[in-house]
């Protein structure tokens, strides 16, 4: 639901294709992670969130943590995993892990310029403009 709702605000938003799938795929990865490896915060919920201004794209899952610090692996060929955070590492401009003793966040950040002359739907001047969308996703 989350990468749906992603995919729906980065369209009507005006983003380059490529850009669409990065950001889906990154979501993604991240998603699994929490979801694998952590706990779920209150409500057994993680938080998909994200936000579109200018030229940037900020993707974050949150969870209640718990499991081992979120860190790129060198999987082996046969491995079945462990390739996730390689992926969001290569796929985005920076990404990060905020933790606290109730909740981390894995963050990245994307490059996402709007397809020229793209017009963001509420700004019929085809610029930008900034698009935040937050949700919540069973664990």
């Amino acid at each position: 639901m989350a990468r749906r709702r992603l995919v729906a605000d980065l369209v009507s938003a005006g983003m380059y294709e490529s850009v669409v799938g990065d950001a889906a795929l990154i979501v993604s990865e991240l998603l699994s992670n929490a979801i694998r490896h952590a706990a779920p915060l209150p409500g057994s919920t993680v938080r998909v969130a994200w936000t579109l201004h200018d030229d940037t794209l900020h993707v974050a899952v949150s969870d209640a943590g718990g499991g081992p610090m979120p860190h790129v692996t060198q999987a082996s060929a046969a491995a079945p995993g462990g390739r996730g955070l390689g992926i969001v590492e290569t796929l985005s401009a920076r990404w990060g892990v905020l933790r606290d003793e109730s909740e981390t966040t894995v963050w990245a950040v994307l490059a996402a310029a709007p397809v020229a002359g793209a017009a963001v739907r509420g700004d019929p001047g085809g610029g930008p403009g900034p698009a935040a969308r937050s949700s919540v996703a069973g664990a």
